[in-house]
């Protein structure tokens, strides 16, 4: 009788990044870039790759350093965006995590808002033919499992607020001011 353990479903690949804002958890297949997670401290991390693996029916696999498969391009992009030589990430992605309304919006901001730029919440919505969704678009950026990459970062409230963010609003400030669309705080 053969004991030996057979992996449960796709491979996933997963290590945590340090960057100008934290430790990132960054998780990949081999169809893409699956998920990027802030303050990514052991506790969170495990929580985020069990939660990845449940979903996913993934088989999941930490390399060691240097070794890193899927996730070496990644890692030199966001490194790269941090050293402020990288406007726009050219990275295969995995939308698995993300459906419906919520993927439609991630998509058309990942295609239509440049960096240094923003866009308003109900001006998202009126891009993806839901003008009065500006809530909805709120949401779909609360459930994005891809920020930083899929810049969520860039929406902001109508009015000129810096609205809320994921990953806090300190760190909303900081990518902002890292593309320039903000001053760089002071201190």
């Amino acid at each position: 009788m053969d004991t030996t353990e057979r992996p449960r479903g796709p491979h996933l690949e997963w290590t945590v990044a340090a960057s100008d804002i934290g430790p990132l958890l960054l998780a990949a297949t081999p169809e893409g870039l699956v998920r990027v997670e802030f303050h990514a401290g052991p506790d969170r991390v495990e929580r985020m790759i069990g939660a990845l693996i449940s979903r996913l029916g993934a088989d999941p696999r930490r390399p060691e350093p240097g070794e890193e498969v899927l996730l070496a391009e990644p890692v030199r992009q966001l490194s790269a965006y941090f050293e402020g030589s990288l406007r726009r990430f050219e990275l295969p992605l995995d939308w698995r995590l993300s459906s419906g309304f919520n993927r439609t919006v991630l998509q058309e901001l990942d295609r239509s808002v440049p960096y240094g730029s923003v866009v308003g919440y109900g001006e998202l919505a009126a891009r993806v033919g839901q003008p009065g969704a500006a809530q909805a678009v709120g949401h779909a950026m609360g459930s994005n499992p891809l920020p930083l990459v899929v810049a969520c970062h860039r929406v902001v409230e109508n009015d000129g607020g810096i609205g809320g963010f994921g990953g806090g609003v300190e760190t909303k400030r900081a990518l902002l001011a890292l593309e320039g669309v903000l001053p760089q705080p002071l201190f």
